[in-house]
């Protein structure tokens, strides 16, 4: 074999990205692109292998050198938009008695509304756990058939306890090789009716993704590629294509998840938020901690067992069109260009735009009439964009995927300046304005959600259209941004670069070492079943005491990284990262604290007069690991993390009220960053102590300890 070769296939609106990356170097070898495919009998899947094959012709890659495949898919999100769904047939379990009383009532789900007219239709059954055995099973599910039923959802109550009822109804579907989803393998979480709605998505989409997974998975094998191929979640991991078949609605919004993963790749910040411009919407979410927000998503109005980027969906991006009259500037979006089948003005040559003239129009039947476009003498009709202002008011630079030529968009906007009777500045500030009211309230919703403090928050700008809108914003806000390279592609190199993720959730009140012990276990033999390998997994532990859900994130690469995407960076480049992150001179800079694989920066003068300081971590490559501007650390052994930990969970305090906010506890301990956020101390020191309980009592360790402003 020569060189190793991870390729990684995102499937947007319009195009069907492949990128090809060097396994050791992180390089880009070569990219590929064809309109994704829509119409195409087996739908976007055929897209995914004709960017895959022409990858590997173009850029001469020999398929056995490819040791990594995956791709992300609008598959999941799609069929649910357009109602390309099965029907559901659902059977109930549950014991006798006021019980099973409440459980069939639970268990007897309507119809699931999946908005303009579409939905997911539900048939039901219900069997006492007494009667339930193979024979009462088949009679169930074929009376379930007999009712419309194409694909079978087994839920029993309790079954996240006990599902050998579930195992059972999903043994005699097979035999008849029918689509069957058990509720207690897409959550262990108790709720039964919510439970049980997340697995009749599930099921809803099985029959039209397991369709693609064979088809897609045949292609790559036929092209002589013998790594399993995987497929992109939702929540920014990656699992084998024989886990999506069973689990499909898990890469719902894996094209948002893609262009995050691709963003931390590049980025030294670890909070932000990041914006996916393309033509049409815009995807906003939050990035803490160096890890994309996660929340339960919600179908038809019902919330859902389905973790997936928290992302908010805007129809305002780099190709949205304008609406105006004799008063300016009305509303940007969310008709795009592209919808309208008309080109940016932006991207068209100078002498083109000859003796251009206003006109309205409605993109689309229902649309508003006031929408504009531009009339040439060659009777054409080009369009006014964000990508247009951006480019005239000397925002986007040459580098900037979305770069233009500013002359024939001034040209193009100069007659709705005329009509408007003010200025082409105005014009385009007008448009940059619209935009803005939009989407800020949104980075702000966000921001508070998730508590980013606002001199910690930077704009990340990824797609190809980032630069349209986000250096505005940015400047607007007073914040800093950042557009990653490649961001064109950045989702491409997101799924490349992505690695294996699977969460295991319970309800555990007061959870002991040994169930903690358990959890983490069960979450990484689950990567591992994911295809990541044993020696790379993770597991990051969550407690919430107000549910007593305890969750155990597990993450781990398909193989062992032997090099890393930047060299080691000297003491001084990193007093300067850190300073820079914290918009303070270097000089007022201090190391307060650095082990083999870590610094630990904070604000001299903060420091030298007792107070809490704001912090960051820095790992040897130069990324910014953790961002916090209320903090204090010390460096200690693991033998005396407890009572450090204590003085600094009393010292670190914030009373508000009859609120006590207990701080957040960080711990670099060996090349780990693990972080810990519980309201107790005695949970604490549970998750600490497992986590530490590897180490030597005398190995060197930084704590850090951040809470909100007192001030």
């Amino acid at each position: 074999m020569g060189r190793k070769v991870r390729m990684g296939i995102d499937v947007g609106g319009t195009h069907t990205k492949a990128v090809a990356m060097d396994n050791q170097t992180h390089e880009i070898i070569g990219k590929s692109s064809v309109k994704t495919t829509h119409d195409d009998k087996r739908g976007v899947a055929e897209g995914v292998v004709l960017s895959f094959i022409n990858c590997l012709r173009e850029n001469s890659i020999d398929p056995s050198d490819v040791i990594f495949v995956a791709h992300s898919t609008t598959q999941a999100t799609n069929a649910l938009v357009e109602g390309d769904v099965a029907v559901v047939g659902v059977l109930g379990m549950a014991k006798g008695g006021f019980e099973g009383f409440l459980a069939k009532r639970q268990l007897n789900l309507d119809d699931i509304d999946l908005g303009g007219g579409k939905n997911i239709k539900i048939v039901d059954a219900f069997l006492k756990l007494k009667d339930v055995n193979e024979t009462s099973v088949k009679n169930s599910v074929q009376e379930l058939i007999k009712q419309g039923a194409q694909v079978i959802v087994a839920s029993m109550a309790f079954g996240v306890d006990d599902n050998s009822s579930e195992q059972l109804v999903y043994r005699v579907c097979a035999e008849d090789d029918l689509p069957t989803t058990m509720a207690s393998d897409i959550t262990k979480l108790y709720g039964l009716t919510r439970r049980t709605r997340t697995a009749a998505i599930n099921a809803s989409i099985l029959p039209k993704m397991l369709d693609t997974a064979v088809s897609t998975e045949g292609a790559v094998k036929e092209a002589g590629v013998s790594v399993p191929l995987m497929i992109m979640r939702g929540d920014g991991g990656v699992m084998e294509i024989n886990e999506m078949k069973k689990r499909p609605v898990l890469t719902m919004l894996s094209g948002p998840a893609a262009s995050v993963m691709g963003s931390l790749m590049y980025l030294r910040a670890s909070n932000g938020v990041y914006f996916e411009v393309g033509g049409t919407t815009t995807n906003i979410g939050v990035i803490k901690n160096g890890r994309p927000a996660i929340d339960y998503s919600i179908v038809g109005g019902h919330s859902t067992y389905i973790s997936s980027l928290d992302v908010r969906v805007l129809g305002c991006a780099g190709g949205s069109m304008i609406r105006a009259g004799k008063n300016g500037v009305i509303d940007v979006g969310p008709r795009s260009a592209h919808i309208a089948g008309l080109e940016y003005s932006v991207y068209q040559k100078t002498e083109d735009i000859q003796d251009p003239k206003i006109e309205f129009f409605s993109p689309r039947p229902g649309d508003p009439d006031d929408y504009v476009a531009v009339r040439l003498t060659n009777g054409e009709r080009i369009t006014i964009t964000n990508s247009c202002a951006a480019n005239v008011l000397g925002l986007v630079k040459p580098e900037h995927y979305s770069y233009g030529n500013a002359d024939a968009a001034r040209l193009a906007i100069q007659a709705l300046a005329d009509y408007c009777e003010t200025t082409v500045e105005d014009i385009a500030t007008q448009i940059m304005e619209r935009s803005y009211a939009k989407i800020e309230p949104v980075i702000l919703e966000l921001a508070d959600k998730y508590k980013l403090e606002k001199d910690q928050i930077s704009l990340v700008g990824v797609g190809g259209g980032a630069a349209a809108l986000i250096i505005y914003f940015a400047n607007k806000m007073g914040v800093k941004y950042s557009i990653p390279e490649n961001a064109e592609v950045i989702s491409s190199i997101g799924v490349a670069l992505s690695m294996v993720r699977d969460v295991v959730e319970r309800i555990i009140p007061s959870p002991t070492k040994d169930d903690i012990r358990a959890i983490k276990n069960e979450a990484m033999d689950k990567a591992i079943e994911s295809g990541a390998t044993e020696e790379s997994v993770e597991v990051h532990i969550e407690i919430d005491s107000q549910t007593s859900k305890v969750t155990a994130i597990a993450t781990g690469s398909t193989e062992v990284k032997t090099t890393d995407l930047l060299k080691e960076c000297s003491t001084e480049e990193a007093v300067s990262i850190a300073a820079e992150d914290m918009r303070i001179e270097e000089n007022d800079t201090k190391l307060m604290c650095r082990t083999q694989y870590f610094y630990v920066f904070g604000d001299k003068n903060k420091i030298e007069e007792g107070k809490p300081t704001p912090v960051r971590i820095l790992d040897k490559k130069g990324f910014i690991k953790i961002q916090r501007g209320y903090s204090k650390a010390v460096k200690t052994t693991v033998d005396e993390a407890e009572n450090q930990m204590e003085s600094l969970w009393e010292d670190m305090a914030v009373y508000q009220s009859e609120v006590i906010l207990r701080p957040d506890i960080y711990i670099c301990a060996g090349a780990r960053v693990m972080d810990f956020t519980v309201t107790e101390f005695e949970q604490l020191k549970l998750l600490t102590g497992i986590e530490l309980a590897t180490f030597s009592p005398k190995e060197e360790i930084v704590i850090v300890a951040s809470n909100i402003r007192q001030d």
